[in-house]
């Protein structure tokens, strides 16, 4: 008989709840919105309806492959694990080890929970990730002026009324470091409700022909245009500052050098639009300002982002209903870190700085190709596909041909791990448990809520066993990893005042933990420590609570916290960090500079999340193809039919042109996450499109944060069989 389950969606950032009809073989059959889930009441995308093509993907691995003489086979998980130690036991210095991980790291649980332990047995500070192809600015940003890197304010969307979004567009990516359900419902109700949407974006996104008003700005160029809203600003006495900071004058002193008529030579932005944007921000009665990838994958992004909470504290709305706030999460661990550091250590080839424990990915390439001491010769990538993702994709396709041994985690072959020498793929979707750890720190609203597996594993090890059991191998010790961690933390907990356990007995505690995997017993650990657990005296959350409540738990809307949020050394919002106040001359200096006639965006598609999930036949086709988006001026003024070359300082690409008037004069934009031609994932080979990664160029990057830069790219475009230097 057909059966009804609950779980989240783990396919992007908004955490819906699902409801989901099975067939008595396990098959899915039907996908609906949970419309008793407290958070997304019902909403759902193409991409959670399509969960059930996606985890039956015949194209996803059921067992190991290991490559002998060039060629892949399949293999037990035994003699998987067994060459993966013996690659490991070639490398003599752990200098030589290097992590990738990839995006979807952040939608699983033994992503957040087994990927540090790993990382710490590997015994490598050669860790890269997605995060600096994407977010790290907003990291960096809050980091320095907060004291922690994911104490990041997030829109309080459902009472705010006015809202500022630039080189966002949530009614295409469901929202990102901002967790909001049904994204689009909630901007809709802001008007409805007599609030104010306005965007800025190179592009007339859906997005922006849902706001109040849409302003067009040059690609790269959102830090000139919030300088001159914080000019604006102090010249005009409408700073109403709410917290104790350090830094004022010192902000005060670097926006003297952006007033609304300089930036809007650099933006395209009128300067009485520049000046409009900052009254109406002082006086509207509250307001938030938030920003995302389109401003975060540019020259200046650290600068941009950094921005955006400057003046969300300049006007008085951060940490206030209506303004920018931040998350409770139900995991939060008591206790206080120390002070968030940048830099700790720099890359062996080019000397960029570290931020959260990693290199930037910008320079991957570099440390496998330069001999010498630490060159990188064994890479363990968990999920991603750096191939098509991290700039100048085809060099790095290159260097991971050289490797001396490689190990992906991950379900597909792929244009990354064809060039592994053991893929070990994780478990299907509806055979692993979830529960969004680092999402549910981003939401709008405080909220919890834990999926159990669907289907039983049969047989196979669980993604959480698959990381553990490299952890063994890389450490020597292969022992029972989550009994060390439970242990470890609550040796922690019992030791930290005001923790609500402290001074209470390891064993003891424990004994009460509840759950059928260790990953379980860590979870519900996590929630009795947690600001809402048992343990904390604050609440009565736990695992079994969740498990009792399948739809989810409302823990209501957020409130101001900023007094347990701040980690820094001050304990004030540090609002002129020196890491990034030593930018702004960068920016000063290139404030004159004319634009390139011609650059190149990124663009976001509702039934796409970068590259994996283009092998899923009902989310391809349609608006989710890779053309190049023109603007019909353009088309006309180069002479463009059909299709074109566009050539950048690192490669070029043939491509469907896309006219459209919703794309400034002078920029391109192609989507994110294409290139499948030599794909084994036949879906996506079909439909293989381009890598606008063949045109990124990676020793372009924000200099604070070590991201890549994806937006603002110079190009040249010309009709194809037409060769034009660059």
């Amino acid at each position: 008989m057909p059966s009804t389950v609950h779980r989240t969606c783990p396919l992007c950032e908004a955490v819906c709840g699902l409801t989901l009809t099975l067939d008595d073989a396990g098959r899915v059959t039907g996908v609906r919105g949970d419309k008793n889930d407290p958070f997304s009441k019902g909403f759902i995308c193409p991409k959670g309806a399509s969960l059930g093509r996606l985890d039956e993907d015949p194209d996803r691995l059921s067992a190991p492959l290991v490559k002998r003489d060039g060629r892949f086979r399949e293999a037990s998980w035994e003699e998987a694990f067994s060459a993966v130690r013996a690659g490991l036991d070639q490398v003599k210095d752990r200098r030589e080890t290097a992590v990738y991980l990839g995006n979807p790291n952040a939608h699983t649980m033994a992503g957040a929970l087994y990927v540090a332990p790993l990382v710490k047995a590997l015994g490598t500070r050669n860790v890269f990730s997605a995060s600096t192809a994407d977010q790290m600015p907003k990291h960096v940003a809050a980091g320095l002026m907060f004291g922690h890197p994911m104490a990041i304010p997030v829109p309080d969307l459902d009472r705010t009324g006015y809202l500022l979004m630039l080189g966002a567009n949530p009614l295409e990516s469901n929202g990102s470091l901002c967790t909001a359900p049904d994204f689009p419902g909630r901007l809709k109700t802001l008007r409805r409700r007599g609030g104010r949407l306005v965007v800025v974006d190179p592009r007339r996104t859906r997005t922006a022909a849902l706001a109040d008003e849409h302003v067009f700005i040059r690609p790269g160029t959102d830090a000139y245009l919030l300088f001159g809203i914080v000019h604006t600003l102090f010249a005009e006495d409408l700073v109403r500052l709410r917290h104790e900071v350090n830094g004022l004058a010192e902000v005060r002193e670097a926006a003297k050098h952006f007033p609304p008529d300089a930036v809007a030579a650099r933006t395209g932005v009128p300067a009485e639009v520049v000046t409009r944007l900052a009254r109406e921000l002082a006086a509207a009665d509250r307001a938030a300002v938030y920003a995302r990838i389109g401003t975060c994958t540019a020259e200046f992004g650290t600068l941009a982002q950094w921005l955006v909470d400057v003046l969300n504290v300049l006007t008085g709305n951060l940490d206030r209903p209506g303004g920018v706030m931040f998350a409770k999460p139900a995991t939060e661990p008591p206790g206080r870190r120390r002070p968030y550091q940048v830099g700790r250590w720099r890359s062996r080839v080019r000397g960029l700085p570290e931020a959260n424990g990693e290199l930037p990915v910008a320079t991957l390439a570099d440390e496998i190709e330069t001999p010498g001491e630490g060159q990188v010769r064994f890479l363990l990538t968990i999920a991603g596909n750096p191939v098509l993702s991290a700039p100048n994709g085809a060099r790095l396709d290159k260097a991971l041909g050289r490797l001396g041994f490689m190990v992906s985690v991950d379900p597909y072959l792929n244009e990354t791990t064809r060039h592994a020498d053991v893929i070990l793929p994780p478990p299907r979707i509806l055979q692993s448990g979830h529960y969004d750890f680092s999402l549910l720190g981003l939401a709008v609203r405080n909220y919890a809520r834990y999926s159990r597996p669907v289907l039983p594993l049969d047989g196979r090890p669980s993604e959480a066993e698959i990381l553990a059991r490299l952890a063994g191998i890389a450490s020597g010790l292969e022992g029972d990893l989550d009994a060390y961690v439970i242990d470890e933390t609550l040796r922690k907990a019992t030791q930290t005042p005001g923790s609500g356990v402290e001074g209470r007995d390891v064993a003891e505690l424990r004994a009460l933990l509840d759950g059928e995997t260790g990953a379980e017993r860590r979870l519900d650990m996590m929630l009795r420590l947690g600001p809402y657990g048992e343990w904390s005296g604050k609440g009565e959350l736990s695992l079994r609570k969740l498990l009792d409540h399948p739809h989810g738990l409302d823990l209501g809307p957020l409130q101001p916290r900023l007094g347990e949020v701040l980690r820094t050394a001050s304990g004030l919002i540090e609002l002129a960090p020196p890491h990034i106040i030593e930018d702004v001359e960068r920016l000063r200096a290139k404030l004159e500079q004319a634009p390139p006639e011609m650059v190149l965006i990124g663009r976001r598609h509702l039934r796409s999340n970068n590259s994996w999930m283009h092998n899923v036949a009902p989310l391809v086709g349609g608006s989710n193809t890779c053309t190049l988006q023109i603007h019909p001026d353009d088309v006309a003024r180069l002479g463009l039919n059909g299709e074109a070359v566009v050539r950048s300082a690192k490669g070029e690409v043939t491509v469907v042109l896309e006219p459209t008037d919703t794309i400034m004069p002078g920029v391109v934009s192609l989507p994110h996450g294409w290139g499948h031609a030599d794909s084994a994932q036949r879906v996506a080979a079909d439909h293989a499109g381009v890598s606008a990664n063949a045109l990124t160029d990676e020793t372009a990057i924000d200099a604070p944060s070590g991201n890549a830069v994806f937006n603002g790219v110079p190009v040249t475009i010309s009709p194809t069989g037409v060769i034009t230097a660059h």
